[in-house]
């Protein structure tokens, strides 16, 4: 029987975020990403989400390397999690690799972890596999894609990508090379689909830095722009424009300060001699000479852009005709964040310009005429469409089509399924344990869908608590029952409603057999009090019997 190739995504299908695919043939594994996701609204206390990598901990022997395609968080998030569990070489561009060891270094693992810097052109031995470096664009520096040389035919996973005929550092992507590999033969396509519904070509970073020399030209007031901390090319233009115009640069925001950390280091950003000063020195400075390069793009909470917005930032105060740029797109689920901190700058006296008004943001993914494009130099035998949403890879699979490639040549699946290929047919077979793992705070899977339904419950009707003292001998009630509520509604204000509930409750403890144990008690408690509220009040909170022994 011939061996299959084996790819199976754990993340990033049907979904915007937590990238992680497993390529696998015989006892060899590679893993492409390794990446992290946002918690749902009604995921409340999670901080982050991360794919389930029980598979990678089943067969950790086998392997042989994490290949890293760029810097972003959905991308290299999971990483200080799943290393805790896994102990596998890292392989990934400098940028990527700077970014990744501050990371790893907060949390202790960086001195137990091997990363191999790489650079594009550059080809990896990884057990059966060679894994080839090709370089990108996207909107970050250093993003690669990979040729994976197999004993089947190569595989190409794009990562991000997008052509760009003018960035402003690194080059335009290689789009020589992905057409030598497919002039020698591709076997399977895993290509990016974020953008597959915009027509037309995505438009270069450098048209952001026109709209940026516009609004700082002739412009008496303090300005402040906000973006992604880790699209080096953006803060490049920000810094050079202010240079421009004799703006001296601070920065705020610990992501931002870590990314110019890293990219400075690097050489992948030039700031020019002079120009950067500290956040305390602007208030020396006359306005129409400050520019301030902050996060909080997305509207985040504990972002700078939101502290300054609400005037909790230590160092900076909104002031009138304050001039604020927000060089970034709402990723989708965070416009209302976003325009709530908008509304608090405008309250404050400031203007905010977004990319409703100019040319402030561009994306750092494909649309379709790019697409078309790589599909027709990779002229690939299967085509695996990735990252996106279940109408992402629809339409992309549809575009394939378009292109000439046969639907029984296209697979559409979800994470855990299992790709096989051979070099004649591609499939589905089987599943592999997959989804999401969710984490709070040092807590990293302890948190299921029991404590999200209950903490969904608390948000939502409250918390009514009944503490009673009982007698252990014959359950005769000693005192109580006090009833305590939190979010449910004020004691004071419903005193007739609260009398109601503390009769229930003593009539149900009056009630319980001497020999009946504490949790048959309890149980009573809570279903007689949720039965009187919801006929009551229409409200299911939370309700916790507390039974003293004496």
């Amino acid at each position: 029987m011939a061996e299959k190739l084996k790819i199976i995504p754990l993340g990033g299908l049907n979904e915007i975020g937590k990238n992680m695919t497993v390529i696998e043939y015989k006892d060899d594994i590679i893993v492409i990403d390794c990446g992290m996701g946002f918690p749902d609204d009604d995921m409340y206390g999670i901080d982050v989400v991360i794919p389930d990598y029980s598979y990678l901990i089943q067969n950790q022997t086998r392997i042989r390397g994490i290949f890293l395609t760029h810097g972003h968080e959905d991308h290299i998030g999971a990483l200080p999690y799943v290393l805790r569990d896994i102990d596998a070489p890292i392989y990934t561009t400098r940028m990527t690799a700077g970014l990744v060891e501050l990371k790893l270094a907060e949390h202790d693992l960086l001195s137990t972890t091997r990363i191999y810097t790489c650079e594009a052109g550059d080809v990896i031995r990884a057990g059966v596999f060679q894994v080839e470096f090709i370089h990108t664009n996207h909107s970050i520096a250093d993003a690669v894609a990979f040729a994976i040389r197999t004993p089947l035919g190569t595989l190409i996973h794009t990562g991000d990508w997008k052509i760009d005929p003018t960035p402003i550092s690194g080059g335009m992507i290689d789009l020589a090379r992905l057409g030598e590999l497919g002039r020698e033969g591709v076997l399977a396509l895993m290509c990016d689909s974020t953008n597959v519904e915009r027509p037309g070509f995505t438009k270069s970073e450098s048209t952001v830095g026109a709209s940026f020399d516009a609004l700082f030209k002739g412009c008496e007031e303090r300005i402040i722009v906000t973006t992604f901390a880790s699209n080096v090319d953006r803060i490049q233009q920000v810094i050079n424009v202010a240079a421009r115009y004799g703006r001296r640069v601070a920065v705020s925001g610990r992501s931002m300060e870590n990314a110019l950390k890293v990219s400075t280091k690097l050489g992948y950003m030039k700031i020019p001699e002079g120009v950067l000063v500290d956040l305390n020195q602007i208030k020396s400075l006359p306005k129409e000479k400050i520019c301030i390069i902050t996060t909080g793009s997305q509207g985040e909470a504990m972002s700078a852009l939101s502290r300054i917005a609400y005037s909790s930032h230590r160092q900076i105060e909104i002031q009138p005709g304050d001039k604020i740029i927000l060089s970034a797109s709402a990723i989708p689920g965070n416009e209302h964040a976003i325009g709530n901190v908008i509304n608090e700058l405008y309250r404050k006296g400031a203007e905010v310009i977004n990319e409703r008004n100019r040319d402030l943001h561009v994306s750092g993914h494909a649309c379709q005429q790019e697409l078309k494009i790589l599909h027709a130099l990779v002229k690939p035998k299967f085509f695996i469409p990735v990252h996106g949403e279940q109408r992402h890879l629809r339409i992309h699979a549809r575009l394939a089509q378009e292109m000439g490639m046969r639907p029984d040549h296209i697979v559409v699946t979800d994470i855990g399924h299992v790709i096989e290929l051979t070099a004649k047919s591609i499939r589905v077979g089987g599943t592999v344990t997959s989804g999401r793992i969710l984490v709070d705070g040092y807590g990293v899977g302890d948190v299921g869908s029991v404590v999200l339904r209950d903490r969904k419950r608390l948000a939502e009707d409250g918390m009514i608590v009944v503490v009673v003292t009982m007698s252990a001998e014959n359950h005769q009630i000693l005192s109580g029952p006090e009833i305590i509520t939190r979010g449910f509604i004020y004691v004071k204000e419903s005193e007739e409603l609260m009398e109601e509930v503390r009769q229930i409750a003593s009539q149900v403890l009056y009630q319980a057999k001497p020999n009946a144990d504490w949790a048959t008690i309890k149980g009573d408690v809570k279903r007689e009090l949720s039965n009187f509220l919801f006929r009551k009040a229409r409200r299911s909170p939370m309700i916790l019997p507390v039974i003293m022994e004496v």
